[in-house]
C-alpha cells in the first residue's frame, strides 16, 4: 500500500471513531494515526464505534478485550485507552471502513459484518476481528468480493 492509500484509510478510520470531535485532534495521515494510538485513544473511540457497528459497548468492550467496568471507568473520566486497546479499535474500525467502501453502503456492511459467512466456517466476520489473523482473514474475504470472487 502507497502512502496516498494509506492517507486516504486513515482518514476513514479516523472517521469511524468518531474524526476531531472525538479524538481531540485533527489526523492529516496514517504516521498522525500511529503517534495517536501509541498514545492512546479517547475511550469516547469506543462509543463512536459501537455507533457505527449498531452493537452497545459492552458488546465492543468484550470484542476488544476491554472488562466493561474498565470501559464504563475510562467513559466517566474520559481517559484514554492503552496503547494494545487503541490497535485493536483500530483494526476493527480499519475493517469496517473497508467493508463500508467494498460493500458501498454502511448498512449492508453491517449486515455483511453480522451474518454468519461460509467462508469463515460459518461464523460472523465481526467475531474474527479480535485477532489480527481473523481480521486479515476478513479483509481477504472483502478483497475477494471487490474483486467479484464468490465469498
Amino acid at each position: 500500500m502507497d502512502s496516498q492509500e494509506a492517507n486516504v484509510e486513515a482518514k476513514a478510520i479516523i472517521e469511524v471513531l468518531g474524526g476531531r470531535k472525538v479524538l481531540g485532534q485533527t489526523i492529516k495521515n496514517s504516521d498522525d494515526l500511529t503517534r495517536l494510538i501509541r498514545k492512546g485513544l479517547p475511550a469516547g473511540s469506543i462509543t463512536a464505534l459501537a455507533q457505527k457497528l449498531q452493537i452497545g459497548n459492552s458488546v465492543l468492550s468484550r470484542k476488544l478485550g476491554i472488562p466493561q467496568r474498565t470501559l464504563t471507568r475510562r467513559l466517566s473520566e474520559a481517559s484514554l485507552l492503552t496503547p494494545a486497546e487503541s490497535d485493536r479499535t483500530v483494526r476493527m474500525a480499519r475493517v469496517f471502513a473497508n467493508a463500508v467502501e467494498m460493500i458501498g453502503d454502511e448498512g449492508r456492511a453491517i449486515l455483511w459484518l453480522t451474518t454468519p459467512n461460509r467462508a469463515l466456517g460459518g461464523e460472523r466476520p465481526l467475531d474474527q476481528l479480535d485477532t489480527d489473523v481473523g481480521a486479515r482473514l476478513v479483509e481477504d474475504i472483502l478483497g475477494r468480493i471487490a474483486y467479484g470472487v464468490y465469498s
